[in-house]
């Protein structure tokens, strides 16, 4: 028995054309500049390597996300909130100022004044181990987000650098106020410091990555962290002028490498009053590139098994 289909109007006829002629109309020029082109991810072995870093920057709408979230969490639910970047190397430099520049009467590079000399020198430190802190403890803080989704990892360490660079931003704010306030002058050497909160940066971002990696495996290193924080203040010229390190001792100490990076700062902001040592900053440079070297190289052959371990 045959069951005929119900007639269609002319009405419903002209419908149905009209969305086919829009499906198959094809796309203007303009049209296709404006479509948003769409993201494949192809997943076979082996791709992951050849690409890791085009994946980076095909993810870095993922760094700018997770940087902010990081700076929000940073800040929220505190008591005084952005005002701890200024309070923490403010106390920092008076404890100094009264222990080493009143009690031990250890003397400023020029006629630089004690508390802008270790002010210039706090910030770069300060810069070095909040990357260094952050960064090391930043895997196992994102456990939730490497177990359950593919993205290159180095994003999440140096997505977490920028929380680090938001408070030296405002902590430099209380140093160019210091500076004004005992009549320090820069020259055109400040022109130069971008290049040092760069270098900064990288000499913390390697030992960081390492950390980072190991901590992932063996727990126990967020407590070590702490105390190599305490003790590097200490060795590092940040309550004196590394002039003060003997010659001979010079470039065993540059095997420092917030040596060079602080002696930069210092000869940037303080108007030529103090000195930096090319052979110590060239030797500083060398150590950075290392360390930095050894922290990516470590960190990407142990990514892998970090959805796993985490």
């Amino acid at each position: 028995m045959r069951v005929s289909r119900p007639a269609q109007s002319s009405v419903q006829k002209s419908r149905e054309n009209e969305v086919m002629a829009g499906l198959t109309t094809p796309m203007t020029p303009k049209d296709q500049a404006n479509r948003t082109p769409e993201r494949v991810l192809v997943l076979e072995p082996g791709r992951a390597e050849r690409n890791y870093w085009r994946d980076l920057w095909l993810y870095r709408e993922l760094f700018i996300t997770l940087a902010w979230r990081d700076v929000a969490v940073h800040y929220k639910q505190t008591v005084i909130g952005i005002a701890w970047a200024v309070v923490r190397p403010l106390l920092t430099m008076l404890i100094f100022t009264v222990v080493f520049g009143r009690l031990a009467k250890l003397r400023s590079d020029g006629a630089v004044p004690y508390p802008v000399l270790v002010m210039a020198g706090m910030l770069p430190w300060m810069l070095f181990s909040t990357i260094l802190n952050e960064g090391s403890n930043s895997i196992v803080s994102s456990a939730n987000l490497i177990s359950k989704v593919y993205f290159p990892r180095l994003i999440v360490p140096c997505a977490s650098a920028v929380v680090a660079l938001v408070d030296f931003g405002i902590s430099f704010v209380l140093l160019v106020l210091m500076m004004f306030w005992f009549g320090v002058r820069p020259d055109l050497r400040i022109l130069f410091l971008p290049l040092f909160i760069l270098l900064a940066m990288l000499a913390s971002l390697g030992p960081a990555l390492y950390i980072a990696a190991l901590n992932v495996r063996y727990r126990d290193f967020r407590f070590v962290i702490p105390f190599i924080m305490q003790l590097g203040m200490y060795v590092s010229p940040v309550g004196f002028s590394s002039a003060r390190v003997p010659e001979k001792w010079r470039l065993l100490y540059s095997l420092n490498p917030t040596v060079g990076v602080i002696d930069g700062f210092r000869w940037c902001l303080l108007g030529g009053q103090s000195h930096l040592s090319v052979p110590s900053f060239c030797l500083g440079t060398a150590v950075t590139g290392v360390l930095l070297w050894l922290g990516i190289s470590y960190f990407r052959k142990t990514e892998r098994s970090f959805a796993d371990l985490v």
